[in-house]
This record gives C-alpha cells, structure tokens and sequence, in this order.
C-alpha cells in the first residue's frame, strides 16, 4: 500500500552496527583463546578468497576502545557484537578462560560508559575446533548441553549489563553452508545430515531461550535469522507454486520452528518422503514450543526469486561468487521444487545480491503476519569496493544511498504496523567478509588493510559515517523529504 505520510520512529528507537568476532577481532591465539573450526578452515589453500584469514582480521582486541570511540563520536545506540567461544570456553567444555571473560567485560564497559546498549551475539559460527573433533560438532546431540554451559556462562557473567541478546546468528546460512553447500566448515555435502544437524541447532537455540529466561528474567532474546523473501517469477501457477515451495523450505522451515516450535507441514512431509527428515527424539517438539523467543533478528540483504524447475532441471550448484565480478554467479534449484532466478526487476551488487529496498518491507510485514512478534533488524549493509582518495576520504554515496531506502522501508513497515524494535547495519567498521576477504566493504569506518598485507589498520571515516551520524541524532528524519521522493 502506498501511504501519504510516514509514521516516525519511536523515540528509544536503537540506532545500531553490528560486526562478529572472527571477522573483527584478531588476536585468535592470544591470552588463552582455543582454536575455533575456522581458525583450522582458512589454513586449508582455496577455501577462501586470496586464502585469507582472521588472524588479525582489524585487530579490534586491541583497539576495542578505539573503535568505541567512533561509536560514541557518532552517536550510535547499539552495537551488536558476537563472542567466541572459544575465548570463554578454549576446548568448548571444561574450565572457563578468565582473560576471555575479561575481555568481554571490558568491552561491555567501555559501551555502557558511551551510553551505547551493548547487542550480545551468543554464536557467530566459530565453533570449537575441539568439539568437532571429539563428536562432529553440530551434527551430535550433545552440542545442546556444551551449547547450553557456555550460554549460561554468559548469562551469568554479563547479564546484569546486557539485556539484548542473539541466540544462534543465521542458523539458515552455517548449518546449509556447512552441511550441505560445503562452503563453510566441515564442508559435508549431505542434505540428510545438514537437516539433522539443524534440528539439534534447534534444540540448542530452545534451551539457550530457557536458560535466558531464569538468569536473565529482565532480557530479551531471539534468533537472527537471515531472511530472504521468496518471489514468484511470474503469475504462472507454477511459479506461484514454486514460490510457496521456496518459502516454506528456506523461510518457514526455521522461523516457524523458532516461533511455533514445529516445523512447516509441507516442508516435513517433502522430507519425509525424500528420507531426509531430521529424526526427532521424544520430548524435542515439546523443548522447542516451550522457549518462544522475545523478538525475531533478522539479516536482511536481498530477496530471491524462484520459477518452476521440472523433475529433470536445476539442482544445487556449489559455486558462488566471491571475487566481486558481478554477473558470475549461477542459477541452481531442486528438481521438481523450484529455480532460483534474476530477478530482471532489480540491480544487482557486484557481488550478485539483488538491491530490494521493497524486500526489506516485505519481510517485516511477513514476520508480523505469521508470528505476531517484535523485529529486530540485527543486520542490514553493502559489501562495495571502497576507495581511498589521496586526500584520504572514501566517499561511498552508494552505501548511503543503499541504506537510506532501506531505512525508508523500515518506516513505511512500521506506518503498516510492524513493532520495530531497532535497525543495525553491517558493519561498524570495515571487516574479514568470510570467503569474500577484506575487499568487499561494508563499514561506516574505512581500515587499512587488505588481502595482501597487514596495511597499517588505520581507522579512517567514510561520508557515510557522517551520514548516519545524522540520522541518529533525528532519529530517522534526516534528509526526509529527499528519501519520501525517491520512494
């Protein structure tokens, strides 16, 4: 629907970034700190681009306050950051990491003394090495409990001072990735043991949620799910179908789990008879419809578009762009279920993401409707080859123009009725971007580095960091009337 005037946000609106500990910190064998599956993952030649790594990533555990700095220079009211845990828990059991554990308090500190509302990450993909080790990390049932003693560590130690925490970040994007796709650790190629491990991710969200609600009774939590709506291509019945298909395998299949505690009727009923069904144990269904969370995360970046794919069509292509030369990357699908396709519609990034300010809007009415919960959009950013002039500004007027229609969206969303609870972009500063490397940019602060060399990790402010200063202090009303023209 198209309004005549905007709802403003609300008045404790949190105007946040957010980033994630492997991309960000560095120091990944310093001060006790275990050994997490991607610290063994990049070592291996090929698995990432130029073979980079998070070692040093841009040393934010020694410039933590540095970077805290920029935050309250800007104005930010929240930062959502992860913690490893193999900082807390080196061997992911046993004895507790106490410079681990400082370090976070640190941190925490140095945001409450900003008056910046610190968003806590529980797990950000770093898993610990030794835990794959002893038994296939996420695809064994103890995962819950290890899961659920370091969670209550966190609880314990931090929850006085942060009331805003994620559960499992993009549980849609590490478990696929990880056990399917074979893009990220362990590499497994299996959508069996993809499914099964998802279903004892989601035993270990719920228990998390439950532990959250006795040591942290004043809190809220949630997942962050990366949510990509699902088009049809065309009017067709077929795409239609192969819409509604798309919808329940790659959206429904994990928020209703995290909102309803069970899984979309269609889409277990698809697996069953595949033989792919997660086996469910007596008492999991029960686990997972007690721990409703208190808001939904979401990482919004793009929309997806899907047709129809007949029984001999498509099928998964394990291929991605992650060089930035736009218009490499490749259709794939399930046979008999859906294609995914260009959207002709839409430009893409040089990366391939289709740019949907709309998709955002779409997404958020989407979670009201079916789950009646509170959103939090706990990322929302574009990855850009960033430049440096020699007068050393980076003037990225893509990214605020990006940011500034999704920012657009998220009031017309909240004029249609959402409970929006705050908006975080990806990322604060500049970052490792997993298999992509350092070149793809998100960050309102520039860092010196690159794949080739350390560079000097200087921390330099983009046009958009300003950008965004002002639309923190008019809590979302700068440049109003030039964004309601551009929509």
């Amino acid at each position: 629907m198209i309004h005549e005037s905007l709802k403003d946000f609300p008045k404790n609106f949190l105007w946040g970034s957010a980033s994630a500990a492997y991309q960000v910190e560095g120091a990944w064998n310093e001060d006790g700190k275990g050994v997490s599956i991607w610290d063994e993952y990049v070592k291996i030649p090929g698995n990432t681009f130029k073979n980079t790594t998070g070692e040093t990533a841009v040393d934010h555990y020694h410039r933590y306050k540095e970077d805290v700095a920029l935050m309250a220079e800007m104005g930010l009211k929240a930062y959502r950051f992860s913690v490893a845990w193999t900082r807390i828990y080196p061997e992911g059991r046993g004895e507790v990491n106490p410079k681990g554990i400082q370090f976070y308090n640190n941190l925490i500190d140095e945001l409450v003394k900003n008056n910046i509302e610190p968003v806590l990450t529980i797990y950000h993909w770093d898993l610990p090495q030794k835990l794959q080790e002893l038994y296939g990390g996420w695809e064994s049932r103890e995962i819950v409990d290890d899961f659920d003693r370091y969670c209550r560590t966190l609880f314990r130690e931090f929850g006085d001072r942060v009331k805003y925490w994620v559960s499992l970040n993009e549980q849609n994007v590490f478990i696929p990735d990880g056990y399917l796709n074979g893009f990220h650790p362990p590499k497994v190629t299996d959508k069996k043991r993809m499914l099964q491990a998802n279903h004892y991710a989601n035993l270990a969200n719920a228990r998390a949620i439950l532990s959250f609600r006795e040591l942290v009774p004043d809190g809220k939590i949630g997942p962050s799910f990366a949510y990509s709506p699902a088009y049809p291509a065309s009017c067709r019945p077929e795409d239609i179908m192969a819409y509604e298909d798309a919808e329940d395998l790659n959206a429904n299949w994990w928020m209703d789990v995290y909102c309803r505690g069970e899984y979309p009727k269609f889409a277990l009923e698809y697996y069953r008879r595949t033989g792919e069904a997660p086996e469910i144990e007596d008492g999991d269904m029960e686990l997972l419809k007690s721990a409703r969370p208190d808001f939904m995360g979401v990482n919004y970046y793009r929309s997806g578009t899907f047709c129809h794919n007949p029984l001999d069509g498509v099928g998964i292509v394990r291929e991605m762009n992650n060089t930035g030369k736009k218009g490499t990357a490749k259709e794939s699908g399930i046979p008999g279920v859906y294609k995914n396709i260009k959207n002709e519609h839409l430009e893409v990034t040089n990366w391939d993401w289709p740019i949907d300010y709309t998709g955002l809007r779409v997404a958020l009415r989407r979670i009201t409707s079916r789950y009646g919960m509170p959103v939090l959009i706990t990322e929302n950013g574009l990855g850009e080859f960033d430049k440096l002039t020699e007068d050393e500004r980076i003037h990225d007027s893509y990214r605020i123009h990006y940011l500034g229609n999704h920012i657009q969206a998220c009031r017309e969303a909240i004029t249609d009725g959402v409970d929006l609870m705050g908006y975080c972009t990806w990322s604060f500063t500049d970052l490792l971007s997993w298999l992509n490397g350092y070149q793809k940019r998100y960050g309102f602060v520039y860092v010196d580095r690159d794949e080739t060399d350390g560079g000097t990790l200087r921390r330099i402010k983009k046009d958009s960091y300003y950008w965004y200063q002002k639309m923190i202090e008019t809590n979302g009303t700068y440049e109003k009337e030039k964004w309601d023209e551009q929509r």
